[in-house]
């Protein structure tokens, strides 16, 4: 309830009447509800209604007990239309981002009176995570952490980027995890210097460098850890880029607090992968924000001014992709705290690994 009410606070702010929420992770984020159909219609006095249908009836009755349950009519057209009739309100906002032109247009049809489109009110709230969010991303992260450890016995010369990927997604489930945050980038050799390669059937080879980037999920929330490897021995030019990348993460992790500005902190792993030689070959951004998605807010990048709060969870992954060559990634899962950051990231970096 206490999200409701700070919730509420901003619809007051818009002169609205209530609020219309259809974004999946925004309606757990406010009620709890975790199924795949359904949309919240949030008021500023005490209404708070789950629109969803028969298949997550009982299901909404556990996990939204806040919330009145309004059973799904032929269509969330038809059932929005009946509900809104009945409060009468006549301003009412809607999430603009995750509302698709056709989802708009059945909203004119249902409601006669006026909408209003809304920025990320509901997200903004989410980027602030309490202890028990914290706690559900560290499990995830600690889960992701062990399905890595179990996969690096596999990583042997004839495996393919398929066969690795599935056999980490199998990991990931067996230690525990509802399922994969994103789906999982295994990438070997040249194609590794693709910063999301989707995986192949394409076999390791000795000397190869393998870049993996998994998370599991754990009670909705997000894990999300990236690990370079050599499959054998690695030759100077592979040590040289893991070398780099490493320290302008440590730099960027150790610079990295509350109170600061998204394009400093990126700005510390940029400088320092430039005056190395490969500022050109770094062509993403130094983290984003992990939590019921494994990509949100704050973003830890070169175009973003916004000021990093307490509390809020990131990436850190600098990344140096070399065409031809291949691309070394390393990356931490982090809580922000006043005085520096908390890892949540265990896996084994300090070393380039070679298996």
């Amino acid at each position: 309830m206490q999200r409701l009410q700070k919730f509420r606070e901003k619809l007051t702010a818009l002169n609205i009447e209530g609020m219309l929420i259809a974004n999946r992770e925004n309606c757990r984020y406010l009620s709890g509800f975790s199924g795949s159909s359904g949309m919240l219609l949030v008021g500023l006095d005490q209404a708070a209604y789950l629109i969803t249908d028969f298949r997550y009836w009982e299901q909404a009755k556990q996990e939204a007990p806040d919330f009145c349950l309004f059973k799904q009519k032929a269509s969330l057209g038809q059932s929005l239309q009946e509900l809104l009739r009945q409060l009468g309100w006549q301003r009412v906002g809607f999430e603009a981002k995750s509302t698709t032109y056709q989802e708009y247009q059945d909203l004119k049809t249902a409601f006669s009176g006026q909408l209003v489109a809304t920025t990320e009110l509901v997200e903004q709230e989410r980027l602030v995570k309490s202890s028990a969010e914290i706690n559900c991303i560290s499990k995830a992260e600690a889960i992701t952490g062990r399905a890595w450890e179990e996969i690096l016995p596999l990583i042997k010369p004839g495996i393919s980027e398929q066969d690795l990927a599935l056999e980490f997604d199998y990991q990931l489930r067996r230690n525990g995890a509802e399922g994969n945050a994103f789906p999982t980038i295994v990438a070997f050799g040249g194609h590794s210097a693709l910063p999301h390669a989707t995986p192949t059937n394409q076999k390791l080879m000795a000397g190869d460098l393998v870049l993996i980037d998994g998370g599991g999920i754990y009670q909705g929330y997000r894990g999300d850890l990236t690990r370079t490897v050599v499959c054998g021995k690695a030759n100077q030019k592979q040590r040289e880029l893991y070398d780099i990348v490493l320290r302008a993460q440590k730099k960027a992790l150790g610079f990295l607090q509350a109170g600061l500005i998204s394009k400093e902190v990126d700005q510390v792993a940029r400088d320092f992968i430039t005056a190395s030689g490969y500022g050109d070959y770094f062509g993403h951004s130094l983290g984003h924000g992990v939590g019921l998605n494994v990509h949100e807010e704050p973003r830890l990048s070169s175009k973003v001014m916004e000021i990093i709060p307490k509390n809020a969870v990131v990436t850190v992954e600098p990344g140096i992709y070399l065409p031809g060559f291949g691309g070394v990634r390393i990356e931490d899962l982090v809580v922000v705290t006043n005085q520096g950051i908390t890892n949540l990231t265990f896996a084994e970096k300090d070393i380039l690994i070679e298996l």
